[in-house]
C-alpha cells in the first residue's frame, strides 16, 4: 500500500499469509507480510517527491538528512509497537488517540489534521506525477503542468468510483516494482560516485541537515500503517515489534543509499536545475538516457499507484470519521460499498491543493502534518504507558523528538516560505474550529469508535 491513511485496515494483505508461513502457525499476517505493509506505505511517492528538495537543503549531507528523519521516524516506531500490541485493531491512530486523551475536541481536531495531511501527500505525489511527466516534453507549456497534476487525481478517482478492488489488488505488485527499480539505481549509482561531493565540506550547516531531515519526513510516514492490520497479525506481541522496527530499518537503509547515489554521482547545479525528478537525474551517469526514461516511467507509476490508495484510504478515514460524528453525516453513506462522497471530496480538495501551492511547500505541509500527529501518539504511548507497558522515557523522547523537528521545520519555513506557514496555521485552524463547531451545529456527539 502507497501511503493509505486509517480505516483501510489491512486490505489487499489478507492473503499474504500464503506468502508467510514462516512460523508454521497458519491463519493471519506473518512479521514478513506485515513489514511489507509498512515498505509500501513508506516507499510510495514521497522518495520520488521530496528527493530534490532535500538535496537542495542539506547539499552533501543529504544521507545525514535522511538518517536524522529515519532516527525521528524510529522513536516514534517505539510508541506505535506499544500501542499496537495492546490495541491490535484498524482503527490505528484514531483509536490510541481515542484511549489516551478521549473523544474531545483535542482528538477530534488531531484526527481531522491526519485526514487534512493525508490530502496534502495526494497533492504532493500529484505534483511529482506532473513533474516527472513533463520530462517527456522538450518544452512544456506552463498550462501543461496542471493538466498533469489533474488528470493524475482525477484518473485515480474514476479508479475508485469505478473498481475500488483494483486499488488493493495490485498495490503488492507495485511496491515490489518500486524496490526493484530503486535497487537497480543504487546498485548501479554505487559505482559511479564522485566521493568528494559527500565530504563534510559539501554539507550544509547542522541546522539545514535536520531541516532537511524535516522536510523529506513525509516519505517515512507509512509505517503507521501497520497499525491497521494489527489485528490480522499472528502473534502480535512477537511480530508486531519485528514488523515495525524492521520495515524502518530497512527503509532508513534504503533512503541513505539513494541519497549517497543521487548527491555523489550528479553535481549539484544539475540536481538544481532537475530536483523536481531529482531521481531520475541520479540514473543518467550509470544507466544512460534508458535509465533516465526508465525512472521517469516508474515515477509515474509509483505516483499515480500512491494517489491511487490514499484516495481510497482517505475516503475511508473520512467515512470512519463521520461515523465518529467529527465529519459531516453526508460523508458516511455509501454507494456501490463505496463511500462516493468521500472519494469526491478527497478529489476536489486535492485538486485545489495540488494547483494552488508549489512543491516545496506542500511538502512542508505534509511533513509539518505527520510530525505534529506523531508527537500526540508518541504523547499517548506516554500516558498509557502503564496500561500499554512502554518505557516512559521512550515515549517522552519521541514526543519531543517529533516537536523539536517540528519546531525546526517551522522556523525555518518562517524564514523561506512564510506562505506556506500561513497555510499550516491555517490548516490546524480549520481543524479544530470545525471541530468547535460542527456537533453544536449539527447535534451530532462525538463518540469513541471503540465504544460503539
Amino acid at each position: 500500500m502507497s501511503s493509505q491513511p486509517n480505516s483501510t485496515k489491512s486490505s489487499g494483505n489478507s492473503n499474504d499469509n500464503d506468502n508467510d508461513n514462516d512460523n508454521g502457525n497458519g491463519g493471519g499476517i506473518g512479521p514478513v507480510s506485515a513489514a511489507l505493509i509498512g515498505i509500501g506505505g513508506m516507499v510510495g511517492g514521497g522518495i520520488f517527491a521530496v528527493l530534490g528538495t532535500a538535496v537542495a537543503l542539506a547539499g552533501g549531507g543529504t544521507p545525514v538528512a535522511f538518517a536524522i528523519a529515519g532516527a525521528v521516524a524510529l522513536l516514534t516506531c517505539y510508541a506505535y509497537v506499544r500501542l499496537s500490541c495492546h490495541y491490535p485493531e484498524a482503527g490505528g491512530t484514531a483509536v490510541f488517540l481515542d484511549e489516551a486523551f478521549g473523544a474531545n475536541l483535542f482528538t477530534g481536531g488531531l484526527n481531522l489534521i491526519l485526514w487534512l495531511s493525508y490530502l496534502v501527500t495526494i497533492a504532493l505525489y500529484a505534483s511529482a506525477f506532473a513533474s516527472y511527466g513533463q520530462t517527456f516534453f522538450s518544452e512544456p507549456a506552463p498550462w501543461l503542468r496542471h493538466v498533469l497534476i489533474s488528470a493524475g487525481i482525477l484518473l485515480p478517482t474514476a479508479i475508485n468510483l469505478l473498481n475500488a478492488s483494483f486499488v488493493s489488488k495490485s498495490e503488492s505488485y507495485i511496491v515490489i516494482g518500486k524496490l526493484l527499480l530503486l535497487g537497480v539505481v543504487v546498485g548501479g549509482g554505487l559505482f559511479h560516485l564522485d566521493s568528494s561531493r559527500l565530504e563534510m565540506a559539501a554539507w550544509k550547516s547542522p541546522g539545514a541537515l535536520v531541516v532537511g531531515g524535516m522536510v523529506i519526513f513525509v516519505a517515512y510516514e507509512g509505517f503507521e500503517l501497520i497499525a491497521n492490520a494489527a489485528g490480522d497479525v499472528r502473534e502480535p506481541q512477537k511480530n508486531l515489534p519485528r514488523a515495525y522496527y524492521g520495515c524502518v530499518i530497512f527503509v532508513i537503509l534504503l533512503y541513505v543509499l539513494v541519497a549517497i547515489v543521487t548527491v555523489g554521482g550528479v553535481s549539484e547545479e544539475v540536481i538544481a536545475e532537475q530536483k523536481d525528478y531529482a531521481l531520475a537525474a541520479a540514473a543518467r551517469p550509470s544507466l544512460g538516457h534508458a535509465g533516465f526514461v526508465l525512472v521517469s516511467v516508474s515515477a509515474l507509476l509509483a505516483t499515480f499507484s500512491a494517489i491511487n490508495a490514499t484516495i481510497y484510504g482517505n475516503a475511508r478515514l473520512g467515512y470512519s470519521l463521520a461515523m465518529d460524528g467529527e465529519l459531516p453525516e453526508e460523508l458516511d453513506h455509501k454507494a456501490w460499498n463505496n463511500p462516493v462522497a468521500g472519494v469526491l471530496v478527497t478529489t476536489a480538495l486535492s485538486l485545489i491543493l495540488a494547483n494552488t501551492i508549489d512543491l516545496r511547500a506542500i511538502a512542508i505541509l505534509g511533513s509539518a502534518g505527520f510530525l505534529l500527529i506523531f508527537a500526540a501518539v508518541c504523547a499517548a504511548a506516554w500516558k498509557l504507558a502503564p496500561t500499554i507497558g512502554a518505557n516512559k522515557l521512550l515515549a517522552a523522547a519521541g514526543s519531543l523528538a517529533c516537536l523539536g523537528a517540528l519546531g525546526a521545520l517551522l522556523a525555518h519555513t518562517a524564514k523561506e516560505d512564510p506562505k506556506a506557514l500561513l497555510i499550516f496555521a491555517g490548516l490546524l485552524a480549520a481543524a479544530f474550529a470545525f471541530e468547535w463547531l460542527y456537533p453544536k451545529l449539527s447535534g451530532r456527539p462525538l463518540r469513541n469508535p471503540r465504544e460503539k
